[in-house]
């Protein structure tokens, strides 16, 4: 069996205290190789463990732009780092040293307004993908982020297996196109770093994006009582026989812990090589409407951002 193992490392972090929350994640992913992990999957935004720049972050009716706030939100954009910051490095010459694919993630500077971003880091140390969130919470702390511009899938060369990687942050896997671009790239499996309830709808929508598309999910969620429920799916909707099955691989309860999840890659393979999802029996010319910017009643909303 080919298999890929990837931990799910659902954490506390320290607050937005950055050196903390290195040497935290450092800790989960010595722990993560020890159980033969091939990728270690961080929880969204870690390098400032998520934290807000203003108490009322999570009420919809409040506008994060409110020009109350600017001191703030500047304070809060300088937490921002690059890819030749020392908390990048770290993990840069840990997957090296550890011989394991780390996904890390942070507040990235940017020109403007920082980025909230994945750098996929091989087991050689070298960074193989950078992908920025493109559906940013613009009607909470993430208008004040630059959204990313595309959606990328990269080859990654793991110690079990060579394997298409694609990735999507948190609010991304609401959208079925997010998943849809990285199935139509060539992604096997899409990394999900995550920072909001993974309750019962949250869970359905990954589990319709892993089955619409016939590919792997893996979502590593902050580790608490309003979050938790970290998970994975293998994409397999029905057997050899065309008997259904469940899909799911793991899933975390609330406490901080690591979880492995464990894909069979060859049986994935052969599931998409004969399967009716994907890609085969779409129509993708009677979808023009899809890509119009156009937005009506009753879904506009102020803040939203194209």
């Amino acid at each position: 069996m080919n298999t890929i193992r990837v931990a799910l490392l659902q954490m506390f972090p320290h607050g937005n205290d950055q050196r903390k929350n290195l040497e935290k994640g450092d800790e989960f992913c010595r722990k993560a190789s020890k159980l033969g992990a091939d990728i270690a999957l961080f929880p969204e935004m870690w390098n400032i463990g998520y934290t807000p720049y203003h108490t009322e972050v999570w009420d919809h009716n409040y506008n994060p732009l409110n020009p109350k706030y600017p001191e703030l939100r500047e304070k809060w954009k300088e937490q921002a780092i690059s890819q030749n910051d020392d908390f990048i490095i770290h993990f840069i010459n840990l997957a090296r040293e550890l011989d394991m694919a780390i996904a890390i993630t942070y507040l990235e500077k940017w020109p403007g307004s920082p980025r909230n971003s994945m750098a996929l880091i091989d087991r050689h140390g070298k960074i193989v993908m950078t992908y920025a969130k493109v559906h940013t919470c613009d009607f909470s702390l993430e208008a004040a982020c630059t959204p990313g511009e595309d959606f990328y899938v990269c080859d990654l060369n793991t110690k079990s297996s060579n394997i298409k990687v694609g990735a999507m942050i948190c609010y991304d896997r609401e959208f079925p196109e997010s998943a849809r671009i990285l199935m139509l790239k060539g992604a096997e499996l899409i990394l999900i770093p995550n920072a909001c309830e993974m309750d019962i709808n949250r869970a359905a929508q990954l589990r319709a994006r892993a089955f619409e598309n016939m590919v792997a999910v893996a979502l590593a969620n902050y580790a608490g009582e309003e979050q938790g429920n970290s998970m994975a799916y293998d994409g397999m909707a029905y057997d050899e026989n065309g008997k259904s099955r469940d899909m799911l691989v793991i899933k975390a309860g609330k406490s901080e812990g690591i979880y492995i999840a464990e894909f069979d890659i060859d049986k994935l393979r052969e599931y998409r090589s004969r399967e009716t999802w994907g890609n085969a029996f779409r129509k993708p010319d009677r979808y023009a409407m899809l890509i119009s910017p156009e937005v009506n009643e009753p879904f506009i909303r102020k803040e939203a951002r194209r």
